[in-house]
């Protein structure tokens, strides 16, 4: 544990978090921006429903690509280096969405993008955890998870306003149209994020994982004053092999592919997706429109609940550190399994209006209506910044980089999975069946975090279990 904690450096390590959490404003603010351009798309490209669905699932496969790639580039050349090229890829691709009028170049931008997004979803978590101290580390890596709401409920709340703007968003503005500007507007942060980032220093384990102890020592002695420092550089070097530099086959074990902590650190990514976050997240204007209200006041409520969602962000900032990570899991896990329950039942009455659109009784309306709400707050007061704080911090140093590889590839593959999956399962199986999966993932995530995920609370990264002992059990 840190023994200096009165010489830590917070100026310093707030406005690290601060610059490296843009990261996760740029992740919720690209993921979003696309509410409002579709109809914009279809007319510019002459896109069918097959062609705009694929269009705007590109970003999704980017950031599967950028998830995996990111994590390997971070342990080649840095932390700060690969969030620079993400920063970059970030105003590039804005750039290019918002002036292009050829698809293909759209449709390529809108790939370098979403690995703009992936990159920034593990690399963020990951910078936070090897610069903060062992007992703030939870809430800090959670400003993540509020960032990322930031940004999804800015660009909802930048579209609505260019919407007003311009009456629709095939409405021009300083003569392009306002679907342009919603992706236009994005190199705005972008700008900020990749001009901030040239005023931090990289992370202290990856530079004592390169070799560079001294200027690893000077980091740490800005960040926790020389005596800590120094008795940091050795707990650091000693949990890295002394054969070779982390590499991607570290993460692999005999016989079972993975090792133990890789494999939990897969359990965290994938079913954080598939609970069907994004899908509730996708569809809650639908969920206030059944429940009797116009488009315009769903659209209103849509951003109530982005700010709502940021709010429950500010709970698990209070108690993470102070409960520990494991035990919020398993409540949301159990707050999701009832209210995805609640949703099952309601949708179970749903049926087609004369125009073929989908209605609900008016209460088994607003018991979804809540149900959904109560769902995303328990979402983000437990796997939406608890997933992403323990994937910064529960690896061992030697293979921090190579497993948020393999686990930021899970995540998003999982994501892509779930998201494109809905539409058929709906249409197929029903909405109440569909949620009955969901609700199913739920449950099942409970006994698996109770049997294989170990707390991380309080522990130094140095402390992480994985690497010398790959054998031992996870849970």
């Amino acid at each position: 544990m840190t023994s200096a904690r009165t010489s830590v450096n917070m100026a310093l390590i707030s406005a690290i978090v601060a610059v490296a959490t843009i990261g996760g404003l740029l992740f919720g603010y690209d993921s979003g921006a696309v509410n409002g351009t579709q109809e914009g798309l279809k007319t510019a490209f002459a896109l069918d429903d097959a062609a705009l669905g694929f269009t705007v699932g590109s970003l999704l496969l980017g950031c599967a690509a950028g998830a995996f790639f990111a994590g390997r580039l971070a342990d080649l050349m840095g932390r700060r280096k690969v969030m620079l090229i993400a920063a970059a890829l970030f105003v590039v691709g804005a750039l290019i969405q918002g002036l292009t009028t050829v698809h293909a170049l759209f449709v390529v931008a809108r790939f370098a993008g979403g690995m703009a997004v992936g990159a920034a979803s593990v690399l963020s978590p990951l910078y936070i955890s090897e610069v903060a101290p062992a007992n703030i580390r939870g809430r800090l890596t959670t400003v993540q998870q509020v960032m990322i709401i930031t940004g999804l409920t800015a660009a909802f709340v930048v579209n609505y306003m260019l919407q007003q703007a311009a009456g629709s968003s095939l409405g021009d503005i300083a003569g392009r149209p306002a679907w342009r500007w919603m992706y236009l507007a994005q190199a705005i942060p972008a700008v900020v994020f990749l001009v901030a980032l040239f005023f931090i220093p990289e992370s202290p384990r990856h530079l004592v994982g390169t070799g560079r102890d001294e200027q690893a020592r000077g980091v740490l002695t800005r960040l926790f004053g020389s005596a800590e420092a120094d008795r940091k550089i050795g707990e650091i070097r000693a949990s890295f092999s002394e054969d070779h530099r982390p590499r991607l086959a570290d993460v692999t074990a005999p016989g079972t592919i993975f090792r133990p902590i890789v494999w939990a650190g897969l359990l965290l990514a994938t079913f954080q997706q598939f609970v069907g976050i994004n899908v509730i997240f996708y569809y809650g204007e639908t969920l206030w429109k059944l429940a009797g209200v116009s488009e315009a006041v769903a659209l209103e409520r849509n951003i109530i609940s982005g700010v709502v969602s940021i709010a429950a962000c500010f709970v698990t900032i209070l108690v993470i550190d102070k409960i520990g990570r494991k035990p919020l899991l398993l409540i949301g896990s159990v707050g999701m399994a009832v209210t995805l329950g609640a949703m099952t039942w309601a949708f179970s009455g749903a049926a087609q209006d004369a125009a073929g659109n989908l209605a609900l009784a008016p209460g088994a309306g607003w018991v979804a209506l809540v149900s959904a709400n109560l769902y995303v707050i328990f979402f983000n007061v437990s796997w939406g910044p608890v997933m992403w704080v323990m994937l910064g911090e529960m690896f061992p140093n030697q293979i921090r980089g190579s497993a948020l590889a393999v686990a930021g590839l899970a995540q998003w593959g999982a994501n892509f999975l779930v998201v494109q999956s809905f539409p058929l399962m709906a249409s197929g199986l029903g909405l109440s069946n569909t949620y009955l999966l969901y609700t199913i993932s739920a449950v099942i995530s409970f006994f698996l975090v109770k049997s294989f995920i170990k707390e991380t609370k309080g522990k130094e990264l140095e402390e992480m279990e994985g690497w010398t002992a790959p054998t031992t059990r996870v849970g």
